[in-house]
């Protein structure tokens, strides 16, 4: 068990640390403006409520992709299926390709929005932004679901300990 050196101090790496024990759904956050798509790695990406049905992602506000989210007023989630693990690491910046080029390595479609959705993503949920709030180095957009696609019988791709499972 790591312990913090003083009550109510915790350092960057303990809590990425700790956050890493959950197992989380990868997903990839898209959105498409008149400059082109664009699209992060999203492992904050989450619901807010259903009653609308909203979704929230964190964004760090030196993320490229949220730019061309703030400018286009929508984005989607795209929920990977298991074999998409070169794709995440595409999107988690962990390849040459970026911006728009990183959409190459994979088949998109749109639903409602115009943000780029996976083809083949076990679920992907279209949502126009609401609200945005700025906290410490962290952009949280908020977004009312406007469509949504799945195939419920894909498996997903999990992030979990800074690597993918199965």
């Amino acid at each position: 068990m790591i312990m913090p050196d003083e009550p109510g101090t915790i350092d960057g790496k303990q809590f990425w640390q700790a956050i890493s024990q959950r197992a989380t759904g990868s997903t990839i956050v898209t959105a498409r403006s008149e400059s082109g798509p664009a699209g992060l790695l999203g492992l904050s990406a989450t619901h807010l409520c259903a009653d609308p049905p909203t979704m929230l992602v964190s964004v760090d506000k030196r993320t490229s992709a949220l730019a061309i989210i703030l400018e286009a007023r929508h984005f989607a989630i795209n929920y990977l299926p298991s074999g998409q693990k070169a794709l995440a690491e595409i999107f988690g910046g962990k390849s040459d390709l970026k911006g728009a080029d990183r959409f190459s390595t994979a088949s998109w479609i749109k639903l409602a929005t115009g943000a780029p959705v996976l083809a083949d993503a076990i679920g992907a949920i279209d949502c126009e932004l609401v609200e945005t709030i700025e906290r410490y180095n962290v952009v949280i957009i908020l977004g009312r679901v406007v469509a949504t696609s799945g195939d419920p019988q894909a498996t997903p791709l999990v992030h979990f300990r800074g690597g993918f499972l199965p």
